[in-house]
């Protein structure tokens, strides 16, 4: 089993992963990183590293759900619809989710 340290906000930990799994789970720790560094800048006070890190969570958690009721209407829409305008609105659906990963990416990169 790999191991990964990953820093949010200044403070290193140690994470245990599967092999092969360390640039990915190093990714998701900057993407964290920078979430947290975000609402830390939001916020525009000091607060406690569990709590900032609850907070982030929590985001994280929203855009999550927001996603799956994304894919959820999705596919009550596509339920009545042809075969052919299900693969449309698949297509429409998987280039949008590209277009937010790449984004994500582009902004893990730059970090």
């Amino acid at each position: 089993m790999a191991q990964v340290t990953i820093t949010i906000r200044g403070r290193q930990y140690q994470i245990a992963c599967d092999d092969g799994q360390e640039a990915h789970l190093a990714r998701l720790g900057r993407f964290l990183d920078e979430r947290a560094a975000q609402l830390q800048q939001s916020t525009g006070t000091s607060i406690s590293e569990p709590l900032l890190l609850v907070m982030v969570g929590l985001v994280v958690a929203d855009e999550l759900a927001d996603a799956a009721a994304e894919i959820e209407s999705l596919n009550a829409t596509n339920a009545g619809a042809s075969l052919a305008e299900a693969d449309a609105n698949l297509a429409e659906a998987i280039g949008t989710l590209a277009n937010r990963v790449e984004e994500v990416a582009a902004r893990l990169e730059a970090t």
